[in-house]
């Protein structure tokens, strides 16, 4: 496990990312290879898609994982370790694969590819022939790189997520901030009305202050 800085400056930058969930299948010499690839924006998220791999899969011989994700959180909420860049935890296993085989293949096929906010694991089931270490490294680097292949690569800015809470007088004006923006959002309407908003990192201040405004002070923010 290593933490590398990307170089970017303290503003927040865009980077690359797979849009989605990505999967990979093949065989090589009986073994059989499933390759799964996630965004992932925090060390936490990357170890629960690498847990949720490894459960469905309890009965193969390898599940190898890999992640590039920021190192912490505030990284992961503005892209950004105050001046020096995003600081990404590089992480991967082989999974008792022989070492080097398997689980560095796969992350240098995200390193190689200049995406980030992702975890991979790919699964193998022995078919009964050994390999070699570049014969695993190749399968492994391949289940990566198709199942990154099967998500497709997006480039996207540092996002914050927060949570406003009004009476229903002030519902629609809050939506209607909302959809002029360019925020994701998805309202809970119970006692109050709940908006759970994504927003890019250089617009949540600015936008948290329209509402504020436009509901004289009556929207309850939570970030």
């Amino acid at each position: 496990m290593t933490d590398r800085s990307d170089g970017t400056e303290a503003h927040p930058a865009s980077f690359r990312t797979v849009a989605g969930p990505g999967e990979s299948r093949f065989e090589v010499k009986g073994s059989e290879f499933i390759g799964y690839v996630s965004p992932a924006n925090t060390v936490q998220e990357a170890e629960s898609f690498v847990d949720q791999i490894r459960e469905r899969h309890p009965d193969a011989t390898h599940n190898v994982p890999a992640y590039r994700v920021p190192a912490d959180a505030e990284s992961a909420v503005t892209g950004t370790n105050r001046a020096t860049g995003t600081m990404l935890r590089e992480y991967q296993s082989d999974d008792g694969e022989p070492s080097g085989s398997s689980g560095k293949p796969a992350l240098n096929v995200l390193v190689q590819r200049e995406i980030r906010n992702v975890a991979a694991v790919v699964t193998r089931y022995y078919g009964g022939t050994n390999l070699g270490v570049g014969g695993l490294a190749r399968a492994y680097s391949r289940a990566v790189k198709d199942a990154v292949d099967d998500a497709g690569v997006v480039e996207t800015v540092p996002h914050e997520r927060f949570v406003v809470t009004v009476e229903y007088d002030d519902s629609g004006t809050v939506r209607g901030l909302l959809e002029s923006s360019d925020a994701e959002f998805e309202g809970t309407y119970e006692a109050d009305v709940a908006f759970e908003v994504r927003a890019p990192v250089d617009e949540g201040a600015t936008l948290r202050d329209r509402i504020r405004s436009a509901t004289s002070g009556r929207a309850d923010i939570e970030r």
